[in-house]
């Protein structure tokens, strides 16, 4: 049967959520080698998969020929088309729910991501929070295959290959021989990004050593707020809108240690077991989204004495008057501190 298998896998955004989706679906890989798996998601994510052998991906043009209802009703036909048997729903939102229903009565089996809204809901509740750890995103993706029959266990991921670095960072990095930290300062949200005057301070530290090479990663439009957080300091080089994006991860597979915050970056890296040192805003590890197979310590939280509401939302896009630099309470020498232990 698992020779006629066609596994189908829906998640379209963000990138970081995208990424997340590796752990399960390596394991998948490894579980079922017979069958045929495509991933579904936006063009620019297809590097993310790489990294694992004979997955195919369909790219969904949501902004194109699978905008809008007729798009989805279109992305459900081709998919028909490919032979999908199996069809995991990742993402479970309207367009992944149109897809759904439109391959409802065609003998494919489907499941959904359960993504506890409420439960998360209740963990950003401004008071009376009840604390505990919900079900990393890793593990609700691998939900979604053992609700298919599926079985797979997180335990059985092994990180991905590092892969060849790209020649323009051999050129930047110019034979360096010491430890290279990438660092992504930015996040979606201002709530969730350290601020400037903290990050050079910690930038500073590193660079001080002689012994770091720093390497700062942003989107392409970000270019010059890097270039003016790196400006004077000797072992930090800006690579952001230098590289395509599998080189940029080529690059990412290489680093000794990625600094990130609650951001798609620090997922890129935990995927091939790099050690990722992340920093907290407004939201919180205990909502899931902490990347993989990271220790609890290497998440960097704010003074919550100080900052009780937190999380006080899910992705940090909303907050209490105040809390919008709460991240700040975090102290660079904190940051430094913890960075020179785990390298």
């Amino acid at each position: 049967m698992e020779k006629n298998m066609h596994i189908a896998i829906i998640r379209l955004s963000a990138m970081g959520d995208v990424a997340m989706l590796v752990p399960a679906l390596q394991v998948l890989r490894l579980s079922y080698p017979n069958a045929q798996i495509t991933v579904v998601s936006k063009a620019f994510h297809q590097p993310i998969f790489n990294g694992i052998p004979a997955v195919n991906f369909k790219a969904a043009e949501v902004k194109g020929s699978h905008k809008g209802v007729l798009g989805m009703r279109r992305l459900a036909a081709e998919l028909k088309g490919l032979g999908v048997t199996h069809l995991a729903d990742c993402h479970n939102v309207l367009r992944s729910k149109l897809v759904r229903t439109f391959l409802s009565f065609s003998g494919i089996a489907i499941a959904a991501i359960d993504k506890d809204r409420a439960a998360k809901k209740a963990l950003c509740k401004p008071t009376y929070k009840t604390w505990i750890q919900l079900k990393t995103s890793h593990q609700r993706y691998a939900d979604v295959f053992n609700a298919l029959g599926l079985p797979v266990s997180l335990e059985d991921f092994s990180p991905l290959d590092r892969l060849p670095m790209p020649k323009l960072a051999i050129e930047l990095l110019a034979a360096w021989k010491g430890k290279i930290v990438g660092v992504a300062p930015y996040a979606a949200f201002a709530a969730k990004t350290y601020s400037s005057e903290q990050m050079r301070e910690v930038l500073s530290e590193l660079n001080a050593t002689g012994k770091t090479k720093i390497l700062l990663f942003g989107a392409p439009n970000e270019q010059d707020s890097l270039l003016e957080l790196a400006s004077g300091l000797e072992h930090v080089l800006v690579v952001a809108g230098l590289l395509k994006f599998e080189e940029e991860l080529a690059l990412i597979s290489n680093l000794d240690l990625m600094l990130a915050m609650d951001s798609g970056n620090g997922h890129l890296a935990a995927n091939y077991g790099v050690p990722v040192v992340t920093l907290w805003g407004v939201t919180h590890p205990y909502l899931g989204f902490a990347p993989f197979g990271q220790s609890a310590a290497h998440s960097l939280l704010p003074d919550l004495e100080k900052f009780p509401a937190i999380p006080t939302s899910v992705y940090g896009k909303s907050h209490p008057a105040g809390y919008e630099n709460a991240i700040n309470s975090i102290r660079a020498t904190a940051v430094v501190d913890l960075i020179n232990k785990v390298i």
